[in-house]
């Protein structure tokens, strides 16, 4: 008996729907807090010989003037201060009235951000996204370009990246009202490592039905692209499975220096393998079928020609 996977794609659409939805909304309302690659200023590491409360540290770096630095505990009890752009004055004045505080301190790490550099990483960053975005649809269409309608391949690959960036994007917004993170170069190499990773997941599943129209298993689409997904499913999961498992060893053991690439994968992994099984095969369905009248309440399936 096979499971018949496509035949709730509209649930899966639903689900997809309502996470992305959420998503947009956390967006919209908290945005992504900005690293200082993205937004300029100073991040300053310390630690201390003796413990220090964090509402102590806090004070004093109010006391300093310093009431709009973002003050974070990491995982090995550093401190770490985000504020403005520091002169090595300023910091030398921070590190001094800390150290006739609180004792003998180290710094473990100074980074500085003038505003014309945040501005040319963020440009470049974007500019990076989308030419990953550009090559997948130009190379997924060239791979599948002996199939009928060749471009419905590539573009549905890039409705399922959208949706996996959207999701890692949503939920690193709601993680970064809760818990204060904030968006860093890490954070778009995670995206980007996501992107590719769901690709190649859909790839596959893609690959097989590639291989089972070439077999004529049966000249009903819907029934080849659902034993497509049958026949990879397992794979598909297993292969996430194994990759999410040695991404939680990284995110619990390696530490704070690459949390936000850690938590993007984790997030891109689970929505990549939802979108390669359940979104982008549904997708390619409904393009063939011509079923896009379904998404809009009331009215009926459309037929698109192509």
């Amino acid at each position: 008996m096979t499971f018949d996977i496509i035949g709730k794609r509209f649930w899966f659409f639903l689900i997809s729907g309502v996470v992305i939805l959420i998503g947009v909304i956390s967006l919209v309302t908290f945005g992504l807090p900005s690293g200082i690659e993205f937004s300029s200023g100073s991040m300053l590491t310390v630690k201390f010989e003796e413990p220090v409360e964090y509402a102590d540290f806090q004070q004093e770096i109010s006391n300093l003037g310093y009431t709009d630095a973002i003050i974070q505990r990491t995982g090995t009890g550093d401190f770490l201060i985000r504020t403005h752009e520091l002169s090595d004055a300023d910091k030398t004045q921070i590190e001094n009235a800390l150290t006739t505080r609180f004792g003998e301190l180290q710094e473990a790490q100074f980074n500085s951000v003038s505003p014309q550099i945040a501005a040319e990483t963020a440009h470049n960053a974007a500019i990076a996204v989308a030419v990953a975005a550009v090559g997948i649809l130009l190379y997924v269409t060239w791979a599948f370009r002996r199939m009928p309608k060749p471009l419905h391949y590539g573009a549905c690959a890039i409705v399922a990246l959208v949706h996996d960036a959207l999701i890692a994007m949503g939920v690193f917004s709601i993680l970064g009202a809760i818990l204060q993170w904030e968006i860093n170069l890490m954070f778009i190499t995670g995206l980007l490592a996501v992107i590719g990773y769901s690709v190649n997941n859909t790839v596959v599943i893609f690959d097989r039905i590639r291989e089972n129209l070439t077999k004529g298993i049966s000249t009903d689409f819907e029934a080849v692209v659902n034993s497509s997904l049958v026949e990879t499913l397992s794979r598909s999961l297993n292969t996430s499975l194994t990759t999410l498992i040695v991404v939680l060893a990284l995110f619990l053991f390696v530490g704070a220096s690459i949390q936000n690439f850690a938590v993007v994968l984790i997030i891109g992994i689970v929505a990549g393998t939802f979108s390669s099984v359940f979104i982008a095969p549904s997708l390619l369905l409904v393009w063939d079928k011509g079923e896009w009248g379904r998404f809009i309440p009331g009215h009926k399936p459309l037929k698109v020609k192509t």
